[in-house]
Formats: C-alpha cells, sequence, structure tokens
C-alpha cells in the first residue's frame, strides 16, 4: 500500500501558515482547524518548516507568554522529513516511529500536496488488519 491509498481515505487538505506569523496567530490556526500540527510555507506551496502543539509547549517552558509573540520561524523545524504519495505506508510507519515524528508533509515536485499524521497510518493499519480477519473468518466459516 501507498501513502496515495491514505490520502484518497483521508483527503489532501494541507493548512499552511507563514514562518513570519506570529504564535499566537498559529494556535488560533490549529484551534480553528482542529488540527496538532501545520506545515510552514511562505508561498503556500513549498515546505519551508513544520511547526506543532509540541514546539510551541517546548518554548512556553522558557520564553512565557511572551512566545505569543514571536513567530513561527522560532519555534519551527526547519529539517523537514517528507514524503512522496508513492511511498510505502509501512516505509512511512517505520520512519515516522524510529524519528519520532507525527506529521510528514506529502511533497510532489516540490510542492506540497498532502500531510499524514500517525494517527492517519495507524487508522490505514487498523482498517488493514480488520479486512484481513473479516476475509479469514469467511474463509473459515465456509
Amino acid at each position: 500500500m501507498r501513502i496515495s491509498d491514505v490520502i484518497r481515505r483521508k483527503g489532501d487538505l494541507v493548512v499552511t501558515v507563514r514562518s513570519d506569523a506570529s504564535v499566537q496567530q498559529l494556535l488560533e490556526i490549529l484551534e480553528e482547524h482542529k488540527i496538532g500540527a501545520l506545515v510552514v510555507s511562505d508561498d503556500g506551496e513549498t515546505v519551508t518548516g513544520i511547526v506543532s502543539e509540541r514546539d510551541v509547549v517546548r518554548h512556553l517552558r522558557t520564553e512565557g507568554a511572551g512566545l505569543l509573540d514571536h513567530t513561527v520561524a522560532t519555534i519551527m523545524t526547519s529539517e523537514v522529513q517528507t514524503c512522496t504519495p508513492e511511498d510505502g505506508i509501512e516505509d512511512l510507519a517505520v520512519t515516522m516511529t524510529e524519528r519520532r515524528i507525527r506529521h510528514v508533509p506529502v511533497v510532489t515536485d516540490g510542492h506540497v500536496v498532502a500531510i499524514v499524521s500517525i494517527g492517519d497510518i495507524v487508522k490505514w493499519r487498523i482498517a488493514e488488519l480488520q479486512t484481513e480477519r473479516d476475509h479469514l473468518v469467511d474463509y473459515i466459516q465456509q
């Protein structure tokens, strides 16, 4: 199975934030869309970085409430692990687990086309296991 299969099921909506946006604006976007991470993109197409709720929490400890006025660029991860729609789900699951990454932008020809979370991968795997189980039960009952 490929990442494109996950995207077909979950959709390809990618919410982005500019690197010069404030952390306050970042939090508003996260809340508005009920998501845990955003692709940072200054042009809405290419990946500049990624930023998550965890990044905010980690920086709050040292910066305090003043962090809300800082830019996203000050807390984002700029070395972003990406994948393509053609990549295998199992391979991405291993990478995400080993590198402790929860969100991976999906990129085609340098442009972000989707984002996949570890939750999306787990949901896909559970559905796959359920299908296998159903086939085995049907086979045994015949």
